[in-house]
């Protein structure tokens, strides 16, 4: 087999991991309102179950980013295919589980532990995958890494569509086909996970580039002294919050607008993600990687601005649009940045950079957002019915970081509220005055959370974009912006 070959078959491997983690991600987004009105989780329990996993994510990916380049690449990609088998058989007990112990306030506390273990699993899996191939695809392409490791990532929006569409035709009761249980839609990302297993079990592996060139632990650790790769970290908390937290929640949010339309716009926006991902390379030669972050980060606090007062159709479509041509760039070009600045930290900086930006996610993000939504809904429906609220309010307690412990609205009584007005809408049968008061009322508090929350998330990249513009006017300062190169970069893989 060809060096040529070996080197096609290992990138194909590592953009099918990120179809893998995509699909997961994608469908997870589209369940998240079954698993509310099956198990009666609130907002926030929902947001800390998909935030643990992107924790585990994060930490995975420091931690194995600390031995990558002695260990090698093939037996971590090895233990991620296992593990991601393993994360759907545990995730797939929780309705067992549930049942078993009679739907019970304890039913709902195991429920809610077995997603979350199975997520974390799930996560822990991704971590291994997101550790090894992006230094993996520096190595391969150790001069055009900004271009490829966004070519690579565009195996992440993949997914994405292709989980998007799995649950617009199979999950919920608006599923455009058939609603098919929420597990069977879970366990389609095995079909990706299958395939990159079998590459990473028949093909050798390179060594990484910086193991090629003779770096030391102690030269990889110095690399962290540099103010400018801690204020990069910086960033990357706050893209991972922005980005991956965003994602997590906003096909939920959309859904309180434009309905069953929420997963064909989660859909939309992945495909132009994947499109675009394909062009960064032609971008980044006109106006630099820094300077293509700088744009991004301004479309995406204008689009998400836009997506909190959306109020139609057009108007979602035209501010997702937005949001996601700006989304698109930040996470594989980060780590391009990074990759051609610090090579001396090999795969240990890129995966700190990367597990950042996933621990920002899972701890700030996913949970934040979720946060908010419940913050925000349950005082406008406090404020505009106080008999109202107290029907629907969660006999459980939330609270994030610092900020006030609130209780949010109970998903099992608002989803029980939704599926009765959809069946008698179905049947042309009218409302009671209570349901067509709490439709107002309920729904609306939930719709005024979901915007509220992406309104003040717009912040996020607000800032990005100013931190981006003093980077650029520093390398502008010092001879403009120029990719660091080793004595010995490797163009292809020493085979072990």
């Amino acid at each position: 087999m060809t060096g040529n070959t070996t080197n096609r078959n290992i990138f194909i491997a590592s953009f099918l991991t990120l179809i893998a983690e995509g699909i997961g991600f994608g469908v997870r987004a589209g369940v998240l309102g079954d698993w509310g009105s099956q198990f009666g989780f609130t907002k926030t329990d929902l947001g800390t179950i998909t935030g643990g996993g992107l924790v585990g994510f994060g930490v995975t990916i420091i931690i194995c980013s600390f031995f990558l380049d002695r260990v090698g690449y093939k037996p971590l990609l090895v233990a991620a295919f296992i593990l991601h088998v393993g994360s759907v058989l545990v995730t797939l007990a929780a309705t067992p589980i549930y049942n078993a112990m009679g739907g019970t306030v304890a039913a709902r506390g195991a429920t809610y532990w077995c997603l979350y273990i199975g997520m974390f699993m799930f996560a822990l899996a991704n971590g291994l995958c997101e550790a090894v191939i992006n230094p993996l695809v520096a190595t391969l392409y150790s001069r055009q890494k900004t271009h490829y490791l966004n070519i690579l990532h565009a195996g992440w929006p993949a997914g994405l569509v292709i989980g998007g569409m799995i649950a617009f035709c199979f999950v919920g009761n608006g599923a455009a086909i058939v609603h098919l249980r929420w597990e069977i839609s879970m366990a389609m990302f095995l079909v990706p996970t299958l395939a990159y297993g079998f590459i990473a079990l028949k093909e050798k592996f390179p060594m990484s580039e910086a193991r090629v060139a003779g770096v030391s632990f102690g030269e990889m650790l110095s690399q962290f002294a540099s103010p400018l790769l801690l204020m990069l970290m910086v960033i990357m908390a706050m893209i991972g919050y922005v980005e991956l937290g965003t994602d997590s929640w906003i096909s939920n949010i959309t859904a309180n607008v434009i309905a069953k339309y929420s997963l064909i716009l989660f859909v939309y926006t992945s495909a132009l993600m994947f499109v675009l991902r394909f062009f960064a390379g032609p971008i980044v030669e006109r106006i630099n990687p820094l300077g293509l972050l700088c744009v991004a980060a301004v479309l995406g606090a204008i689009g998400l601005t836009f997506l909190g007062f959306a109020a139609s159709l057009i108007t979602m479509f035209l501010a997702a649009t937005v949001y996601a041509m700006g989304k698109t760039f930040f996470w594989p070009t980060m780590l391009g940045v990074v990759g051609e600045r610090f090579p001396k930290g090999g795969a240990m900086v890129m995966g700190t950079v990367g597990g950042i930006g996933m621990l920002s996610a899972g701890l700030l993000g996913g949970p934040g957002i979720g946060y908010q939504q419940d913050y925000f809904a349950s005082n406008q429906l406090k404020a505009e019915s106080p008999a109202t609220f107290d029907r629907y309010v969660s006999k459980e307690h939330n609270q994030f970081l610092f900020f006030p412990e609130i209780s949010g609205l109970d998903g099992a009584k608002v989803g029980a509220l939704e599926e009765s007005i959809a069946a008698k809408k179905a049947a042309d049968q009218p409302l009671t005055p209570e349901q067509a008061s709490d439709e107002d009322l309920v729904l609306g508090a939930r719709l005024y959370g979901g915007r509220m929350a992406l309104r003040w998330t717009a912040a996020i990249p607000a800032t990005m974009a100013v931190l981006y513009l003093l980077l650029v006017v520093y390398f502008r300062s010092t001879g403009g912006y120029k990719q660091v190169t080793l004595p010995a970069a490797v163009v292809g893989p020493s085979e072990y």
